[in-house]
């Protein structure tokens, strides 16, 4: 099983729009996703603050970060996979 983690923090719009679309487009039969809030961290904060949402592959530690698409999602998925 694939897994992923999608950091971001409360509040953000564009965390919840990206949540939204891994709702959508996403098998999780397939692939797990942990949301990981990135506001009590500070070197989270210093690493991704500007970049959030960011999506990481687990394994690889690959990102894709915002803004993406259902498309470039299911690219990232193809291509991690194939690694994994």
């Amino acid at each position: 099983m694939t897994q992923l983690r999608l950091y971001g923090t409360s509040g953000c719009h564009l965390c919840e729009v990206a949540e939204q679309l891994l709702a959508h487009c996403i098998d999780f039969e397939r692939v797990q996703v942990e949301l990981i809030d990135i506001a009590d961290d500070d070197r989270m904060v210093e690493r991704l603050g500007v970049r959030i949402p960011v999506l990481e592959d687990s394994v690889s530690g690959e990102t894709l970060d915002w803004p993406f698409d259902a498309e470039q999602v299911a690219r990232f998925l193809t291509a991690v996979s194939a690694r994994g």
